[in-house]
């Protein structure tokens, strides 16, 4: 059974910075691709960044330049620095391989981007 557990949401100030963690259990990450996802109120979930199991990354236009995914296997750990944050970025976050599973989806990370 793959569990993906999102943390480090929070609400901050325009122009500030987070770092989000989704740990994995199970072989996910041995064998996946990963990603980072967002889904704000009203809207599609949304693909932000991806990250192969060799460590080669991809991001959305509307990210890029501002965040970077990362990943450290031996901790079974994905990672989503978050910087010069804007209030459009503010959504629910979630992790899961890239392309998505629809039984992989966890509870989400609330960032609020907000002054």
């Amino acid at each position: 059974q793959v569990q993906l557990v999102e943390s480090g949401g929070g609400l901050v100030q325009p122009g500030g910075s987070l770092r989000l963690s989704c740990a994995a259990s199970g072989t996910v990450f041995s064998i996946y691709n990963m990603g980072w996802y967002r889904q704000d109120p009203g809207k599609q979930r949304e693909l932000v960044a991806t990250i192969t199991i060799s460590g080669n990354t991809n991001y959305a236009n509307s990210v890029k330049g501002r965040f970077t995914i990362s990943r450290d296997n031996a901790k079974n750990t994905m990672y989503l620095q978050m910087n010069s944050l804007k209030p459009e970025d503010t959504a629910v976050y979630y992790c899961n391989i890239a392309p998505p599973r629809e039984a992989y989806w966890g509870q989400g990370t609330q960032v609020t981007v907000s002054s």
